[in-house]
C-alpha cells in the first residue's frame, strides 16, 4: 500500500479527528472514502450534465418538428 503525506491545519485535522472517531473509522480510511464519495459526486455531475445537454437537444428537436407539423395544418383545406 502506499502512503501519502498530507499537510493541513490545526482546525481541518480536529475536523478529521472528530468524524474520524464518530464513524469509528481510521483518519486514513475516511480520506479514502471521502476521495472514492467525490469522485463518484462529480462523475454524476458529469452525467447529470450530459443529460441536461441530451435533454436540451431533443427539446429543440421536438420544437422544430412541432413547428412543421403546424404548418401542414391548412394543407389541402381550400375554401371553394
Amino acid at each position: 500500500m502506499k502512503t501519502v503525506t498530507l499537510k493541513t491545519d490545526d482546525t481541518f485535522f480536529e475536523r478529521l479527528s472528530t468524524l474520524a472517531s464518530e464513524l469509528h473509522l481510521s483518519k486514513s480510511e475516511l480520506i479514502r472514502r471521502s476521495v472514492v464519495a467525490y469522485e463518484e459526486h462529480m462523475q454524476r455531475q458529469k452525467l447529470r450534465a450530459q443529460l441536461k445537454a441530451a435533454s436540451l437537444k431533443v427539446r429543440d428537436a421536438s420544437r422544430q418538428e412541432a413547428e412543421a407539423l403546424e404548418e401542414t395544418l391548412t394543407d389541402g383545406l381550400d375554401e371553394h
